[in-house]
C-alpha cells in the first residue's frame, strides 16, 4: 500500500511502500541496549522494504549497472586499504592545518558529492544527511545531540572533492574494516581481499593480529575514509558531543561489526556501551535512504542551533 506522510515541521513528504518496523530486530541482536531508555516513539519511523532502485537494501548480488559500479569499487578498496597505507593517512590528515570552515558550509559541498560504494542512492550525499537527521529528529525528539550526529555523519566524504585533494573513491566511502588482522569473511565482496599485500603478512592474518583480545575499537587501525576523517575532525576542534556520538561517526559504516558480529573480541566495555546508539543510528543511516527531498531552508536554523551548542564556529581541516 503507498501512504502519504506529510511531517510540515521537519520539513519532509514522504510517498513510499511501507512496512512496519520491529526496533527490538536490529537493537537487540548483540544485547547492548536498554529498551525503556532507547524505543522511539509509537509512530515512529517505519523501514520501507525497498531502495530507491526497486532493490532490496544493501544487496550486493543484485543484477545492475549500479551494481556493476558497487563491485568494481570493492575490488579496487580491498586491494588498495592496507595497514601501512591508513597510518600514513591518520598521521598527514590528523594535522588540521590547511582549511578553517564551518559545518553548515561543509554541508553545502557535499551537493557536489555522489557515494560510488552505495547500492542503495545515487542521489547528492546532502540528501542523504538531512533524510538521517530528519527522520531520527522525528523519533528521538529530545537527543538532539543524535540529530547533529546525523547531520555530520557523512561530512568527511568532502574528501572526494578537488578543493580537498580530491581522493579516489575507494580512499573515501565504502564499508569499513579493520586493519592488521584477519579480514573477516562478512565483508562484503570480500573475495577481493586475495590481491591486498597485507594477505602476504602472516601477523596480519590472525583472529587477533596486531591487537590483543579486548583492547578498544580505539586501538584498532580501521580502513582509511570519510568515518575516521570526521572523528579527528570532531575530536580535534573540541567537539562537546558526547562520546557516543563520536562512535557514530567513526564505525557507522563498520558493517562487520554493527550488522554480522564480527571484531567483537576486540571491544571494551565502552565500545559496547556505545554500540546501542550506533545500532538505533544505522536503521535511519541505511533505511532512510530515498528519492525525498528535505525542504533545507525550513530546517536550517534548528542544525544552526546544533552546531552552535556542540561545535566553535570555525573548524579546522586537512585537505591534500
Amino acid at each position: 500500500m503507498t501512504i502519504l506522510i506529510e511531517q510540515p515541521e521537519y520539513g519532509l513528504q514522504v510517498e513510499e511502500k511501507k512496512v512496519p518496523f520491529n526496533p527490538n530486530e536490529l537493537i537487540l541482536d548483540g544485547g547492548f541496549v536498554e529498551p525503556k531508555t532507547l524505543m522511539p516513539s509509537d509512530d515512529g519511523f517505519e523501514v520501507p522494504d525497498i531502495n530507491a532502485f526497486g532493490q532490496s537494501f544493501r544487496d550486493y548480488n543484485a543484477e545492475s549497472e549500479r551494481q556493476k559500479t558497487v563491485e568494481e569499487f570493492y575490488r579496487v578498496q580491498h586491494i588498495n586499504q592496507t595497514y601501512d597505507y591508513v597510518k600514513r593517512m591518520r598521521e598527514e590528515y590528523g594535522k588540521l592545518n590547511k582549511i578553517e570552515m564551518s559545518i553548515w558550509d561543509c554541508c553545502e559541498l557535499l551537493n557536489d558529492v555522489v557515494d560510488d560504494s552505495d547500492p542503495d542512492l545515487d542521489e547528492p550525499q546532502i540528501e542523504h544527511l538531512l533524510q538521517t537527521a530528519e527522520a531520527i529528529r522525528k523519533d528521538y525528539p529530545n537527543e538532539d545531540w543524535l540529530h547533529l550526529t546525523a547531520l555530520i555523519h557523512d561530512l568527511g566524504k568532502v574528501l572526494l572533492l578537488p578543493s580537498f585533494g580530491g581522493l579516489p573513491q575507494w580512499a573515501v566511502v565504502g564499508d569499513t574494516f579493520p586493519l592488521g588482522c584477519a579480514f573477516d569473511e562478512s565483508i562484503v565482496h570480500h573475495k577481493y581481499f586475495k590481491e591486498n599485500p597485507d594477505i602476504k603478512n602472516p601477523i596480519y592474518n590472525t583472529k587477533n593480529g596486531v591487537y590483543q583480545e579486548g583492547c578498544g575499537l580505539d586501538k584498532v587501525v580501521m580502513s582509511w575514509g570519510h568515518d575516521d576523517y570526521m572523528y579527528l575532525v570532531s575530536k580535534e576542534n573540541g567537539t562537546t558531543l558526547p562520546s557516543a556520538a563520536l562512535f557514530v561517526i567513526r564505525y557507522h559504516s563498520f558493517y562487520a561489526l554493527h550488522r554480522s558480529g564480527a571484531y567483537t573480541h576486540l571491544m571494551n566495555e565502552e565500545d559496547r556501551e556505545n554500540m546501542k546508539w550506533l545500532k538505533i543510528f544505522n536503521k535511519y543511516d541505511l533505511y532512510s535512504k530515498s528519492k525525498v527531498r528535505i525542504d533545507v531552508e525550513k530546517v536550517k536554523p534548528y542544525y544552526h542551533s546544533l552546531i552552535e551548542k556542540y561545535f566553535p564556529t570555525k573548524l579546522r581541516w586537512r585537505k591534500a
